[in-house]
Formats: structure tokens, sequence, C-alpha cells
């Protein structure tokens, strides 16, 4: 049974690109496995929408029998027994993938929200001595290594690769070589670049249909 990935139908033009659902597109694209994609509305929230998602947010899959939100709980799901959840690594990736959610995100979504949403240029620069501080330490957690956990790509270097794009785009990284490198290591791949530009024609297509009705 194919895999329904649910996201917005259409949303303005700055979330583009990072809008979570990317991240499940990603890791599907990784792994080759096909997926059909199915819309709530961004605005005017329904009933169906909060019964699978009870913060009216996306993304969120049904697998089967099976229906699932927060990206992190997806991504672990669908990573379980394949390569990019290696066995003998399980342990120290879950704990990176869960480290990309408590202790990096949430400084970063902090800067985001000040800088982009709110527009309140003197909050974003107090939250950024401690999204700087935060990126500084995950650069020396992976040290020489090309990925978080070894020698091997993933599904919490696919999660922390993603969390790090926008400040990458927005020059936090530019004192941080190793760590820009690394994004960069990741967002080449091709199943990046597959899902990204999924999810772009997602929102051109919300565009037409917008302008149509």
């Amino acid at each position: 049974m194919t895999l329904v990935l649910t996201t917005y139908d259409w949303v303005p033009d700055f979330p583009r690109g990072f809008v979570r659902d990317i991240r499940v597109r990603w890791l599907l694209e990784e792994l080759g496995r096909p997926y059909a994609v199915e819309t709530v509305p961004l605005k005017d929230r329904t009933v169906d929408h909060l019964a699978h998602q009870p913060f009216h947010q996306v993304p969120f899959i049904r697998d089967g029998d099976l229906t699932l939100f927060e990206s992190g709980a997806i991504l672990l799901h669908l990573a379980e027994g394949t390569a990019l959840m290696p066995a003998a690594q399980r342990p120290h990736v879950q704990q990176w993938l869960i480290a990309a959610l408590n202790s990096v995100e949430p400084f970063i979504m902090a800067w985001i929200l000040a800088r982009f949403f709110d527009k309140d240029d003197a909050h974003a620069a107090r939250r950024e001595p401690l999204v700087r501080q935060r990126l500084a330490q995950v650069q020396a957690a992976i040290g020489d290594r090309p990925w978080l956990t070894g020698k091997d790509f993933t599904v919490a270097d696919l999660l922390m690769a993603d969390i790090l794009r926008l400040p990458a785009q927005n020059g936090l990284l530019d004192d941080l070589h190793q760590l820009a490198a690394y994004v960069e290591r990741a967002t080449d791949r091709p199943a990046f670049r597959k899902a990204l530009a999924s999810q772009m024609a997602h929102w051109r297509a919300a565009d037409g249909a917008r302008a149509a009705g």
C-alpha cells in the first residue's frame, strides 16, 4: 500500500522549501519508497485535520493502518530496518536525531520566529549568540567525521542538515566551515534535490489552483 504524506494545501513564499514535510519527502526519496501527497487547508483548519494531528500542523502520514504525526517520529518509523538506521549504530542515530529536535532546533526556531515572522531585529540579535553557540557545539561534536555517527549518512544527518539549512542560508555558518561543508554534503544528495523539487512543484501547483479558483 502506498504511503500517504499530508501537508498544507498552500503556504506563502517564505516557508516554501522549509515546510517540514520536506524531511519526510527526503527520507522517502532516500529509501526509494513511493508515496502520495494529500493536503489539509493552511487556513480554515478542519476537524479531520485535528483528528490526525492534534496541533493542526503538518506533516502527518498514513502508512497502511498506521497514522503518525511529528516529523521526528515519522522519520524514526520510516528509517527503522533500513540503511539509514544501521542496527549497530541505532542508539547513537536515535540520540542525534533527538538532539537535533531538542537541543538544536528550538534555538534556531526562536531566532527564525524573531527575525522572519515577528521581524524584530533586536530580539533576533539577542537570540543569535545562543544559536551560534549551539552551531559551534554541533561542529565540534562532528569533528573530522563526515557524518554524525561516523562514515555513513543516517536519518539523523538528514534531520540535522534540514534544521541547519536556514541558518546556513543566512550566514550563520560562514565561520563554521566544517559544519557548512556538512550541510552542503547532505543537501547535495540526489534524494534531497528531488524532494525539494517535489515540494516546490507542489506549491507552484497550489498557486495555479488558487489563481484558477
